[in-house]
């Protein structure tokens, strides 16, 4: 999936909280709509558009759907934010030693 539409599933809340419930553990969708304020079609929707984007896997439990969330395609947003992540990296080790060489400074 390109990154851009990758983005635009990652900008709805909902899905972004529900992803981070599953980090912790899967999740049916009996528990995400115990944890969030949407209905059990609400859920079933974000899920639907979690699991085309590739960001969750699903495997079917007795009557429940148990969902889980698929790292291969983070590693596309992880990949993107690089480069941002070194220059603000970059930015606070500058700050760093400005602030340092300013305590050498005499009063």
């Amino acid at each position: 999936m390109n990154s851009d539409k990758l983005f635009e599933v990652l900008a709805e809340p909902h899905r972004r909280t529900m992803l981070d419930l599953m980090l912790v553990r899967e999740r049916s969708v009996g528990e995400l709509v115990e944890l969030l304020p949407l209905s059990q079609p609400g859920i079933s929707k974000h899920l639907r558009i979690l699991r085309e984007a590739g960001l969750v896997t699903a495997r079917k439990e007795a009557k429940q759907h148990i969902y889980r969330v698929n790292p291969g395609p983070l590693r596309q947003v992880h990949d993107w934010f690089a480069p941002y992540q070194r220059f603000w990296s970059d930015k606070l080790d500058e700050l760093e030693m400005a602030l340092e060489q300013d305590d050498k400074k005499p009063l």
